[in-house]
């Protein structure tokens, strides 16, 4: 899941919409219009043309870890020494049929990869290292447990309004 290339040209009515959307993705088109002062239509075609330009991707619901009892948040250091095209998908493979890495990243640096992993316990992440070696070739793996979450967001910066013509709403 990678992000586009180049960012798209959005004016201050397109940032207040992200805005509000991030804040509370359940909010009605006639809601969101409310809140950033434009007509529902006009907010409608905004929003239908962010979704169009894949600025919004999605809209989820965001739930609890610790509710749901998997709060234990490990962080996973991976480092290989294959790269070919064939490892690398097995090893996508591999991660995208494990609902407990919740994200997954291919890195620059010392580590080639960094999995987000939430579980139930340290057993349930022994489990999912143990099908995680056992899948792919791997040169070491590094786990780091969270104490604690200090922050956790899902909002992305805003960029600041760019001056931009191209919309007539």
């Amino acid at each position: 899941m990678t992000s586009r290339a180049r960012p798209v040209a959005l004016d201050p009515a397109d940032i207040r919409i992200l805005a509000a959307l991030q804040e509370d993705g359940t909010l009605s088109v006639a809601a969101v219009a409310e809140r950033v002062n434009l007509s529902t239509n006009a907010c409608w075609r905004r929003i239908k043309r962010l979704e169009d330009d894949g600025v919004i991707r999605r809209r989820v619901a965001l739930l609890d870890a610790g509710a749901l009892g998997v709060g234990v948040t490990v962080f996973v250091n991976v480092r290989t020494s294959e790269h070919s095209d064939e490892w690398t998908r097995t090893f996508q493979a591999a991660v995208d049929a494990m609902p407990e890495v919740v994200e997954f990243y291919r890195m620059s640096g010392e580590v080639d990869y960094l999995l987000k992993v939430q579980v139930a316990s340290i057993a349930d992440y022994d489990a999912v290292y143990r099908r995680l070696t056992s899948a792919v070739k791997l040169t070491d793996v590094s786990s780091a447990f969270a104490m604690e979450e200090m922050k956790h967001t899902t909002a992305l910066p805003l960029p600041t309004a760019r001056a931009s013509n191209r919309y007539d709403d």
